[in-house]
C-alpha cells in the first residue's frame, strides 16, 4: 500500500477474526512567507482499509514493514488449523 507523507507512528494494522485492517492518519502542513504576505496550510485526514483473508492464511504470524512510503504485508499460510485471536501487527522500518 502506498502511503506517501504518512509516519511509521500514524498507521495501525490488526488482524481480527480473519480481516486485515490498516488504519492511519496522514497530516501535512506547510507555510510560507514573503514581503508582504504570510500563508499556512494544514491538510489532515485519516484512512481505513480492511480485507478479508482467505481461509488458508495465518494472520497470527502476519508481519508488515514501511520502505520509502510503502507499507509491505506479508501473511503466510496456515501450517495446520488452529484458532486465531485478535492481535496488533508492529511495523519495522526499512
Amino acid at each position: 500500500m502506498e502511503l506517501p507523507g504518512v509516519a511509521l507512528g500514524d498507521v495501525e494494522l490488526t488482524v481480527d477474526n480473519g480481516v486485515l485492517t490498516i488504519r492511519g492518519e496522514k497530516k501535512t502542513q506547510s507555510e510560507k512567507t514573503g514581503d508582504t504576505w504570510y500563508f499556512s496550510e494544514r491538510q489532515y485526514g485519516a484512512f481505513r482499509r480492511s480485507f478479508r483473508l482467505p481461509e488458508d492464511a495465518d494472520g497470527q504470524a502476519a508481519s508488515a514493514r514501511m520502505e520509502d512510503g510503502v507499507l509491505h504485508i506479508s501473511v503466510p499460510k496456515k501450517a495446520l488449523e488452529q484458532p486465531e485471536t485478535a492481535r496488533k501487527i508492529e511495523i519495522s522500518k526499512g
